[in-house]
């Protein structure tokens, strides 16, 4: 951790002002992964970039995936050979830039004779995965025998199990590497907005007007681009009709995936990938510190990309499907601790079963600079974005050549080899500040480099060190550096996307009244929004169901 560095504080401001009048080289409309992920690659292009996102960052679908970094085991079965590729090699470049955030996880496979893909088709599926990864995984997949598998994962149902493949992927905290892609951008000079609506979209012959909506005062600005990237996600196709209001026909196939948190059934230390019974989708079950998290369902969606919510069949099938896989597991609707769901933007041509749609993604053109980008995986937003943003640099004739977001690190991620750095500043932090190790490997993994600045704060503000509410693990210096430093507008932002307080046992009920008095005082805000953060926040989180 380099100290004049790391110790420094970036303060964040949201200014919509920056906004007003000015013209930008190109301006993305959407915060999620791919928004994130251009708005960084353009910004470290040298060009003038802004982003705009209606709701909070990694709001929508890019903080309700499964939270892994994966080659894409099973689109082998589809043959996409060359998305496995990239999605192994996208693996590896993660590691590297955001050791702290994308970390190993190993998965068992429990094979079954009555299963649809036996133990020999599994194991030859493994081995391509290993050579299209150039066997630079973190370890090779291995064939465990049914008893050493069962003695280290009990919850297995031994009956009529024909073996174990071990393989493993990585997991992420998807809203947090979202997070810091946008903190890139914002160091490399980028004006990046949430809570600001793109309302029009006009061409002006070099370029695009757009008519923007401050969510936050309800204010109404305009600005300018030479170039706009519809990076909206679910909502791309609203876009796409603000530029070409006669129609440009339908760009996306919506798809519904669903998860569910539940009290821990991995009794090791690995994930498990199982077939589903009823239709033959694999699915997870992911250790998730004291609980874990299943998942996913992957269903038509015809509705309002702003109305996706869990729905007690796809609930059910989870709980279904996981209790018939495992020995002395029997989870039901009482047992869910939370539940989210999110929309996969794929692209419209694939037809079929929803599982089976091809992840790949397409850039679409039209009007004077206008790209909108439909399909892709989270693990390949960065060669999106590298794709993307080579596009835009050679119609604005500046920024050309290699992308660099393959080689520097994300913000937190200037750490070197994770576990030493985790061993090291454990130690080093522990003396300085007080704070117990498991506190600090905590945060470490959380802010990765990132931690002494956090830390920082408690030299002007030691009150600080102290838990937002009694018995609660979340530090009130968390909260305070997610608005002064991490652009976070409301308790939902910190307790649901900063950290996962909202998916673990309590749902963040216990810590709102603090985090929302928190956040008042340093933003300023009146009695009555603070009031209407704390009766949002119910609404939405007090049923484990979501809203209901």
């Amino acid at each position: 951790m380099t100290t004049s560095r790391s110790r420094s504080i970036t303060r964040l401001h949201r200014d919509p002002q920056k906004l007003a009048g000015a013209r930008f080289d190109a301006l993305v409309i959407g915060g999620g992964i791919n928004g994130a992920g251009i708005a960084r690659d353009l910004t470290l292009r040298g060009l003038r970039v802004a982003l705009v996102e209606k709701e909070d960052f990694a709001s929508g679908t890019s903080s309700a995936s499964t939270k892994l970094i994966h080659g894409g085991l099973r689109y082998l079965e589809n043959y996409d050979f060359k998305l496995v590729f990239e999605s192994c090699r996208e693996r590896r470049i993660l590691q590297n830039i955001a050791p702290h955030l994308v970390r190993p996880l190993p998965f068992f496979i429990p094979v079954y004779q009555d299963d649809p893909r036996p133990l020999w088709m599994i194991r030859a599926g493994l081995t391509l995965y290993d050579f299209l990864a150039m066997f630079r995984n973190t370890h090779h997949h291995r064939i465990l025998a049914p008893g050493p598998a069962v003695g280290l994962e009990p919850a297995l149902r031994p009956e009529g199990l024909s073996g174990v493949p071990q393989y493993w992927d990585c997991r992420t905290d998807d809203a947090r590497l979202c997070l810091e892609n946008i903190l890139s951008a914002a160091e490399a000079g980028g004006v990046m907005l949430n809570y600001m609506e793109a309302k029009t979209l006009t061409p002006t012959g070099d370029g695009w007007r757009l008519g923007l909506e401050d969510r936050e005062s309800g204010a109404e600005l305009e600005t300018e681009a030479r170039v706009v990237v519809n990076a909206a996600g679910p909502w791309l196709d609203r876009i796409c009709a603000l530029a070409e209001p006669a129609g440009g026909g339908k760009k996306l196939r919506l798809t519904r995936g669903t998860h569910i948190v539940v009290p821990r059934i991995n009794r090791g230390n690995e994930a498990l990938y199982l077939t589903a019974g009823r239709d033959d989708r694999l699915f997870f079950v992911l250790p998730w510190g004291s609980l874990s998290l299943v998942g996913t369902t992957d269903i038509d969606f015809e509705g309002d990309p702003d109305q996706v919510r869990p729905t007690s069949a796809d609930i059910d099938y989870l709980l279904e499907e996981t209790s018939r896989h495992l020995q002395d597991v029997r989870i039901d609707r009482s047992q869910v601790v939370a539940s989210f769901a999110g929309l996969r933007p794929l692209l419209a041509a694939d037809g079929g079963q929803a599982s089976k749609a091809s992840r790949e993604h397409k850039i679409f053109t039209g009007g004077p600079g206008l790209y909108s980008i439909g399909g892709g995986k989270y693990t390949t937003y960065r060669a999106v974005a590298a794709e993307v943003a080579a596009q835009v640099a050679e119609r604005i004739g500046r920024g050309g050549g290699p992308s660099l977001t393959h080689r520097i690190p994300l913000p937190g991620g200037r750490t070197g080899h994770f576990q030493s750095f985790l061993f090291r500043n454990t130690r080093t932090l522990a003396r300085e500040f007080g704070l117990p190790p498991a506190v600090l490997e905590y945060l470490l993994g959380q802010y990765g480099s990132r931690t002494s600045s956090l830390l920082s704060l408690l030299h002007h503000e030691p009150d600080l060190i102290h838990p937002i509410a009694p018995g609660s693990p979340l530090l009130k210096i968390q909260v305070a550096y997610a608005v002064d430093c991490e652009l976070a507008r409301t308790p939902e932002d910190i307790l649901r996307r900063r950290t996962s307080k909202a998916l673990n046992s309590g749902r963040g009920l216990d810590e709102i009244e603090g985090v929302a008095d928190l956040m008042a005082l340093r933003l300023g805000v009146s009695a009555e929004r603070r009031r209407q953060w704390i009766d949002t926040y119910h609404r939405r989180f007090a049923s484990p169901f979501g809203e209901e």
